[in-house]
């Protein structure tokens, strides 16, 4: 076969590769699915326009290396530049709207992006690209000349059993959290290893991940910082869920919970074993947030049945005033610090443990957040 005879073939070869490079970091959804997306996006963008399907002109584009988009639709003298990705997750809507963005701006179209289920950060992200969007849960945010179209509250049609590896998985997330909390300074690879006890492979792994993602920043010299401490942040605690901790609820006897924190601590501070408060307890410790019911406590190990005793902990199923957690990782512990002669998780880990907690967590967790993005560091 002479060269001429392989043109046909490396050509069909490169086509391939650029489609493939385009969906390769898509989630656990198939091709078949997407392509399925690609259907489904006029229809639901008809539906929201209040207008026949029959009134849209859908192109699809070829994914290739000359930045297309996956499809635009034409009403009229409008067209919507669309890019469509199977998880609405930061890293495959922040590349969506940009490529969406980049490639309307040159043509003067609107910029679109359609997922399964939009998230907050993902919301967030889009209005700061100045991207419009829906999703095919119901929800969307559209904005053309002379019209805009908000739709707010509607749930994940679209939860997957299981969950995708994360850079937050808890041991990843010991980088995360080291950059969040030195967000002043940058490291080499090597030297986050050795701060965080990771081996080097693994924390290029990561690095690597959080960079695809825009998260951090690398200088000329090869050290890396955190881009946005809000962005990252955010991105952390959308796929957070403190449930993959191990949690013993209970009762201790005392006459308010600050005195239930402090005889907790000082008992476990006796037994030389390692703790440290985070959820409500920790945000009222660091930022002097209102009173608090639940004292959470993270413990190296959960005590035995004679050391709970000891401590005055009684194991109950209901009406609970400690939660006693054993970390999925070690890395809960990183900048722990004392406040008032008591050991407390780094703000950024009080900030994720609030997600979905019970009593005033909410607006503890926004005065917490206040305190992170207020000064570059905190340890």
């Amino acid at each position: 076969m002479n060269a001429n005879d392989m043109r046909p073939i490396i050509h069909a070869l490169i086509i391939s590769l650029a489609r493939k490079s385009k969906y390769s970091y898509l989630s656990n959804m198939s091709r078949a699915s997407i392509q399925q997306m690609l259907k489904e996006t006029p229809r639901r963008l008809a539906e929201l326009l209040a207008i026949p399907v029959s009134e849209l002109e859908a192109r699809e584009d070829v994914a290739n290396s000359k930045g297309e988009v996956d499809l635009v639709i034409s009403h009229g003298k409008q067209r919507f530049a669309v890019e469509c990705r199977a998880s609405g997750q930061m890293a495959s809507v922040i590349l969506a709207a940009r490529r969406a963005r980049k490639y309307a701006e040159a043509r003067k179209q609107i910029p679109l992006v359609v997922v399964p289920f939009m998230g907050d950060v993902g919301q967030r992200l889009c209005e700061g690209e100045g991207v419009s969007w829906f999703d095919l849960s119901g929800n969307a945010h559209l904005v053309t000349p002379g019209l805009r179209i908000q739709i707010e509250g509607k749930p994940n049609q679209f939860k997957q059993a299981g969950r995708p590896r994360s850079l937050f998985a808890p041991k990843s997330a010991r980088i995360v959290r080291w950059l969040l909390m030195k967000n002043d300074q940058a490291f080499t690879q090597r030297e986050l290893a050795r701060l965080c006890g990771l081996d080097e492979g693994f924390t290029s792994r990561v690095v690597r991940g959080l960079e695809d993602q825009q998260l951090i920043a690398r200088s000329a010299g090869g050290e890396v910082r955190v881009k946005d401490c809000g962005t990252l942040l955010d991105a952390w605690r959308e796929v957070y869920d403190f449930s993959k901790n191990t949690i013993v609820r209970g009762h201790v006897a005392a006459r308010s919970s600050d005195d239930v924190l402090r005889q907790l601590a000082e008992n476990l501070k006796q037994d030389k074993m390692e703790y440290a408060a985070t959820g409500l307890a920790g945000a009222w410790l660091q930022s002097g947030f209102a009173g608090f019911r639940l004292v959470t406590l993270y413990v190296a190990e959960l005590p035995s049945d004679a050391e709970r005793e000891r401590i005055g902990f009684h194991e109950i199923e209901r009406g609970e005033n400690v939660w006693l957690v054993q970390p999925a990782d070690s890395g809960v512990f990183q900048g722990v610090e004392f406040r008032e002669s008591i050991a407390c998780v780094h703000p950024v880990q009080v900030y994720l443990d609030l997600k979905n907690q019970p009593e005033r967590s909410v607006e503890a967790a926004q005065e917490v957040r206040k305190t992170l993005l207020k000064s570059p560091s905190h340890a």
